[in-house]
């Protein structure tokens, strides 16, 4: 079992992330609270992952300016139940982006078999939990030394490189979060 806590850059906010390694799959438990100009925002996330770092499944609550929403998603071959309902916008995606974790990051550098200065692209469920949208975004990984990677939404041309440890977590990405403990 590993614990991290990240702190929020843009916003003000903590993660409180637990991840453990139960016959050959990974679970993870994070709580996430903070603030962005006058939104004040609680979430919590329990997320399942295969052995090759391919989501299977997902919950997340949040609570934001004392408004509740849950998101549930569970893979069925390579399609997608989102909140119950079989969403094929999301067929053959195998990774979610939650806006408000570096964690979801780690999901593809640990699972690609990056080749430095090699681009990968990717399509991800993005999760944006402050605007409450869901939406199939696509972006791209390059490895430019061990721990670090370019990562860019090709969709919005945000880019940003990522310093990861020897777990492909994010330690620094910037502007936005820091990993400021680990035990």
């Amino acid at each position: 079992m590993e614990i991290i806590l990240w702190k929020g850059l843009a916003n003000q906010s903590l993660e409180y992330f637990k991840i453990e390694k139960k016959d050959g799959s990974l679970t993870v438990n994070s709580k996430i609270i903070g603030i962005q100009e006058d939104i004040v925002f609680a979430v919590t996330y329990h997320l399942l992952i295969n052995d090759s770092w391919f989501i299977n499944e997902f919950t997340i609550i949040t609570e934001i300016n004392s408004t509740i929403t849950s998101y549930t998603g569970k893979k069925r071959n390579n399609t997608w139940e989102i909140n119950n309902m079989l969403e094929p916008e999301f067929t053959n995606v195998n990774y979610i982006d939650i806006s408000l974790s570096p964690f979801t990051n780690s999901l593809p550098i640990n699972n690609l078999m990056f080749k430095e200065h090699r681009p990968r692209n990717i399509d991800v469920i993005y999760i944006d939990i402050l605007r409450g949208h869901i939406k199939r975004v696509k972006q791209r990984y390059t490895k430019l030394d061990t721990f670090s990677f370019s990562y860019e939404n090709i969709d919005s041309d945000f880019k940003a490189i990522l310093t990861v440890d020897n777990n492909g977590f994010v330690e620094k990405y910037p502007g936005l979060f820091e990993k400021i403990s680990q035990v």
